[in-house]
């Protein structure tokens, strides 16, 4: 299928996580008589976001544009996602969002899991780092320092307090500790300017990313969370048709986002291109992350 550079992802609405200041230091554990023990601070987020709302219908129309062929009940049934299987919602979170098109079908999961430390001596931001870690040397990729600190910061960019096209229910989420409203959604735009839908510009790095697309192979990002990494994989049996996945995981703090974004070709002999799955895939996470941490 053949992409159109430039399409525009539009917004991709995020209810925050509930966050302490995540500043606090190691405080000490004492008992009278006894040896002092500095017991570690806590993870800066508390809750999880709602992950079949954390993303905006108009986002899942150019995420999957088979939807806009569909029958308006299943279309509905599309945007309301299916919810990943999960005994605790503020640990584990995920969503799966699935619609064919007239030659290929998408996919698009997106998970959340917060991670929390047993060890008293070690930050739940630490242990979150560690399964990063895991994760990054699974894909192929050297597993980052603990001591590393955040990635480099987007470029501000002048977006809208809001998304009009976004769904009702989307901004629903869990508001930061102490705060008395639910975080402001995340706003994505092309960089080209207003595209009159109340979204700003987008980010500047975002031409750096599309230049990278073509690239296949594992590798780290810049301005997504503490830490990221793109995984960009093909799945192909023989006759059957081609299946290509772009995985984006990030730390942010004590938790780690993974969006996954699949095309399945309809006919075997064709491949899905890499380029706007990449983009769009890294687009997303960016708008995840701003959300997560507003």
């Amino acid at each position: 299928m053949a992409y159109v550079p430039g399409i525009a992802l539009l917004a991709a609405l995020v209810a925050g996580c509930t966050g302490s200041s995540g500043t606090e230091d190691a405080t000490a554990d004492a008992k009278p008589g006894g040896p002092t023990v500095l017991v570690a601070p806590p993870g800066k987020y508390r809750t999880l976001p709602e992950a079949c709302r954390s993303v905006s219908t108009a986002t899942l129309e150019q995420l999957l544009p088979g939807v806009a062929e569909l029958p308006e009940d299943q279309r509905e049934k599309v945007y309301e996602g299916r919810a990943s299987v999960t005994y605790d919602t503020d640990r584990k979170a995920g969503c799966t969002w699935r619609a064919p098109s007239a030659d290929s079908t998408r996919t698009l999961v997106v998970d959340f899991e917060r991670v929390v430390s047993y060890d008293p001596s070690v930050s739940d931001e630490d242990s979150a780092a560690a399964v990063y870690g895991k994760k990054a040397e699974a894909a192929g990729l050297p597993a980052p320092s603990p001591s590393a600190g955040p990635s480099s910061p987007s470029p501000a960019s002048p977006a809208s307090p809001g998304d009009a096209t976004a769904s009702p229910s989307a901004g629903d989420g869990v508001a930061p500790q102490g705060s008395t409203s639910p975080t402001a959604p995340a706003s994505l735009a092309p960089s080209t300017g207003d595209t009159g839908d109340g979204s700003g510009a987008g980010h500047s790095g975002d031409s750096e990313n599309a230049e990278d697309t073509e690239n296949t192979a594992p590798r780290t990002l810049d301005h997504i969370g503490n830490a990221a990494f793109l995984n960009d994989s093909v799945e192909s049996g023989g006759s059957t048709a081609q299946r290509r996945t772009v995985s984006v995981v990030f730390r942010t703090s004590n938790v780690l986002v993974t969006v996954r974004y699949a095309e399945q070709a309809i006919r075997a002999a064709d491949a899905p291109e890499s380029a706007e799955l990449q983009e769009k895939a890294q687009a997303l996470a960016r708008g995840l992350d701003e959300s997560i941490n507003e």
